[in-house]
């Protein structure tokens, strides 16, 4: 079959590099793509966000399956386009999509089914927002209503920071109009999971735990970003912990999600917090995660194939993912500067010697090829992955790896893998 793949990230890389190893597959296109992913799939020129042209293209060179990376896509509708003129498409219907697409959507579905999540107020006017500040109790979780790639959400110390957050969401508009309506909420304190789970409407079939480290320095310090490394399978999870996040929040969300009509089919994507009072949800995605897929994926010994057709089909029951067992971790190379403000065309030196490494997976981000050098292009550059022994093995030697890469200010955390409450 012929298979193509929106998105142009580390993300999608990994996708593609899956979606390869399955022997149903003859050729897979990537678009838009980035350069490092040309050794397994071919790149089409046309954005992630194109919906129309990528439908065309789709139709006109005779696709049998579409998956998409990006939550933006999605939100616009490329499943319901796709799907009206008969092409075979992974991911949530625009409507669905809202579960990312709207967080006040998503909080008050969550509200109204009783599903546990931080308490939080919504505001339309920035004036009533700062009113609101005179009262709270610190800190707090301020959130850009739409989507803002990872980056639309501060935690909130004290009363000055809420307001420049504020300020620069409703007032600034530096995430456009995913600012128009910002959510604001109490802060919970614990460790965060990534629950990803297939789901085809009517049963879901989970994928294996991992954590996120979303600001960008040590220690969680910094602005948020859109994920500065992750890793899989998570060491203070327990059965008992895992049937908890099923039970308490998998299936009441799915079940919340029916009733409102959804029609949720795809992947969905759960970001979940460890509290004192047990697991809440901090927020939904309608996608894989980033960089979560990138460790999470080489666990995967399934066809991952059979996993989207079956989805799409909604003949997911029965269906059990075997894992392997091997520890994942994955270190996010990223332009100095970033998430604000970065520069690009930095040249990479290394990727030539680490591609030799039989236990590292090299994902593109932001990259672009001019003769036979990679520079970089964007904000998140590389993902570095290793599948170590144990955790420990794979922290050590993915840090090793990242000492034979380098580019102009190159940065990294130090810390990804070593898991500790946020705050």
């Amino acid at each position: 079959m012929n298979v193509l793949v929106v998105g142009n990230g580390g993300r999608e890389h990994a996708l593609v590099w899956k979606i390869y190893q399955s022997e149903r597959v003859e050729k897979i296109y990537v678009a838009p793509g980035n350069d490092g992913m040309t050794d397994l799939a071919e790149r089409v020129d046309i954005a992630a966000s194109d919906i129309m042209t990528l439908a065309n293209w789709a139709q006109k060179h005779k696709i049998d399956l579409t998956v998409v990376g990006p939550e933006k896509p999605l939100v616009k509708g490329i499943v319901n386009e796709f799907e009206k003129r008969g092409l075979k498409i992974f991911g949530p219907n625009k409507l669905a999509a809202r579960v990312e697409g709207s967080k006040v959507f998503a909080k008050n579905t969550l509200k109204k089914h009783k599903i546990p999540t931080a308490e939080f107020e919504v505001f339309t006017e920035p004036e009533q927002a700062m009113e609101f500040l005179k009262v709270a109790d610190y800190p707090l979780v301020i959130k850009a209503e739409g989507l803002a790639y990872g980056k639309g959400v501060v935690i909130a110390t004290g009363k000055d920071k809420a307001e420049d957050a504020i300020k620069k969401i409703m007032e600034d508009k530096v995430f456009g109009d995913a600012g128009n309506r910002i959510v604001i909420e109490n802060f919970l304190e614990g460790r965060e999971v990534s629950v990803m789970v297939f789901t085809d409407g009517k049963n879901f079939v989970p994928l294996e735990f991992a954590q996120d480290h979303k600001a960008v320095f040590d220690g969680d310090e910094g602005p948020n970003t859109g994920g500065m490394g992750a890793y899989s399978p998570l060491p203070f999870i327990d059965n008992d912990l895992r049937e908890k996040i099923h039970n308490e929040i998998l299936k009441p969300a799915l079940d919340a999600f029916n009733q409102e009509g959804l029609n949720y089919k795809g992947l969905l994507y759960i970001n979940i917090i460890l509290t004192d009072m047990g697991p809440e949800v901090l927020d939904f995605n309608a996608r894989f995660g980033d960089p979560e897929t990138q460790v999470v994926l080489p666990r995967m010994n399934n066809d991952i194939i059979e996993l989207f057709e079956r989805t799409i089909e909604q003949k997911l029951d029965g269906i059990k993912i075997s894992w392997d067992q091997r520890s994942a971790v994955c270190v996010i190379l990223t332009s100095a500067g970033y998430p604000l403000t970065f520069d690009t065309g930095q040249e990479i030196l290394g990727l030539e010697k680490i591609n030799r490494f039989d236990n590292l997976l090299v994902f593109h981000a932001g990259t672009t090829k001019i003769g036979d050098k990679f520079y970089t292009a964007g904000g998140r550059v590389l993902g570095l992955t290793v599948l170590g022994s144990d955790l420990d093995d794979s922290i050590s030697q993915v840090y090793d790896y990242i000492k034979e890469v380098d580019y102009e200010d190159m940065h990294y955390r130090t810390d990804i893998g070593l898991s500790e409450p946020r705050l």
